[in-house]
């Protein structure tokens, strides 16, 4: 048997795929943020949802709602395969209980010691979620939300596959009857129950990524990672069919534009149809992005001959995911720097921008990729 020091586990091109999709579309409404400076002011319950003057602006927003639900989606099926590869090395389970604990409270520890001061290097301007206060000290976002709902996810690593399929639909369809009614929007909600499942804010306190809504869907990715532990090609077959059965519920609940909408369609055309919310999730939402999330992982598993390039863009940024989500977000600041005096950029010129800084973090994502490959399977670097 290899030591764990040699010892290497197989990835799963796929996912690393689709979690590099995922960087780069964020980074696409980062940098609609820090260079462009028109970043809409966010999908919350309870306010009017934001209006766009053109397609270009709408889909520039668009494109980015895949990004958190496949965070925390990936995440949960990385626990499960993690947990999986750990065992065959002889790891007990308190040591993999351990470990995810431990890394769930490191990216707690980064969203409020090296993220929220990268957001502060933005515009002036401030999103108004739901809520009231002027100063936000302490923002809770979505490192926050993925190490907490790390934590929580670990002690469900057991649970057998029928049971999390259950309990996730239970937490993504029971959570859209917590949303409080449109009239409490300016309410002053405790920092306790913004933590759980109301987004806004309370005087200092900011929270985007409620943790009940975001939770149901980490256990639905370790639904998904159970499966494809058990069965690598069924579960790549089955994400068509999956993905296509949850696009179909999208389609048919928006198109009714009651229960699972928090904001329904507000008139006819593809805007308005596609706009929907995002704090808290909405099960339109969920539906949606998640349908879409598994079509991608059903058309990357047939795409070998691409996944299997070394230098794929997609698989250098899926894995140094959190490498790249810190980088960026300063690297995108800075940009930004340079046009803060006449309001931002255009849209046209924003995306050179964006375009620009990815091939920088190419080159420093695929370095950093060498150099934690290098280092033993229990290395401290791996948390990274």
């Amino acid at each position: 048997m290899e030591s764990a020091s040699a010892y290497k586990p197989p990835r799963l091109l796929p996912l690393d795929a689709l979690r590099g999709l995922i960087m780069m579309l964020m980074a696409i409404d980062h940098a609609n943020y820090f260079v462009a400076r028109m970043h809409p002011t966010g999908e919350f319950w309870g306010i009017p949802i934001p209006q766009y003057d053109n397609i270009a602006e709408f889909m520039t927003r668009f494109v980015s709602h895949i990004c958190a639900p496949g965070f925390f989606f990936l995440m949960g099926a990385g626990m499960v395969l993690f947990a999986h590869s750990r065992r065959s090395l002889g790891w007990s389970e308190n040591k993999i209980f351990r470990y995810l604990i431990s890394r769930g409270i490191i990216l707690i520890f980064l969203q409020f010691f090296l993220e929220n001061s990268a957001w502060i290097l933005g515009p002036a301007y401030s999103l108004r979620p739901p809520g009231a206060g002027e100063t936000v000290w302490i923002h809770f976002g979505v490192l926050a939300a993925l190490g907490a709902t790390m934590i929580i996810g670990s002690l469900l690593l057991r649970l057998k596959p029928v049971f999390l399929i259950g309990l996730s639909s239970i937490i993504v369809v029971g959570s859209q009857f917590i949303v409080p009614e449109a009239g409490r929007a300016g309410y002053l909600y405790s920092p306790v129950l913004r933590i759980l499942y109301i987004p806004g804010r309370t005087g200092i306190f900011q929270v985007f990524y409620p943790i009940i809504p975001w939770l149901g869907i980490v256990v639905f990715g370790l639904f998904f990672g159970k499966w494809i532990s058990r069965n690598k090609n069924s579960a790549y077959k089955g994400s068509f069919l999956l993905g296509g059965i949850f696009l179909a519920g999208f389609f048919i609940l928006r198109t009714l534009a009651g229960f699972g909408n928090i904001h329904p369609p507000d008139g006819p055309g593809f805007i308005s149809f596609f706009n929907i919310t995002k704090y808290p999730p909405s099960l339109t939402f969920s539906l949606l992005t998640l349908g879409l999330c598994l079509i991608f992982i059903g058309i990357f598993s047939v795409s070998r001959s691409f996944l299997e390039w070394s230098g794929n863009p997609l698989l250098v940024f899926g894995r140094s995911a959190l490498f790249f989500y810190v980088l960026h977000l300063y690297l995108f600041a800075i940009a930004g720097f340079f046009f803060a005096s006449r309001g931002g950029t255009g849209l046209a010129n924003m995306y050179l921008i964006w375009a620009g800084v990815l091939i920088i973090l190419y080159f420093l994502c695929r370095q950093y990729g060498n150099f934690k490959r290098k280092k033993p399977i229990d290395s401290i670097w791996r948390f990274f």
